[in-house]
């Protein structure tokens, strides 16, 4: 299976277990000159941007591990490009999460993590 569509396949569950926890999902994949978010959603009065890491395996590294300081500071400056460009939620406070999932052989959820706030760890 290729990259793209397990990131497809981990966006939709990311996205489904984010609605059984009253996140209101906002856009999926924002994309700009600077990056790409692969969800926006708000929790409460938090705006969220979310990194899904979908992994069938960790033979290339548990999924928070392809979260490098670069990757963070290019997921902090597409938050605030879509912040500059959308400014209904201006007064909103924000947050970058990380969601990963481990996917079984046959695509089936096995276990989800949530990380918030992943720019403060």
């Amino acid at each position: 299976m290729n990259n793209k569509i397990l990131g497809n396949i981990g966006e939709d569950m990311a996205e489904n277990y984010l609605n059984s926890i009253s996140y209101k999902v906002l856009t999926r994949n924002f994309s700009c000159r600077i990056g790409e978010i692969d969800i926006i959603a708000i929790d409460k009065n938090t705006l969220t941007f979310i990194e899904v890491k979908a992994r069938r395996s960790v033979r290339f590294g548990q999924p928070v591990e392809a979260i490098t300081l670069k990757k963070k500071d290019k997921l902090r400056k597409t938050a605030q490009y879509f912040l500059a460009k959308n400014t209904k939620y201006k007064s909103f406070s924000w947050r970058i999460d990380l969601i990963a999932l481990k996917l079984s052989k046959e695509r089936r959820l096995e276990k989800i993590f949530h990380i918030k706030n992943i720019l403060n760890g």
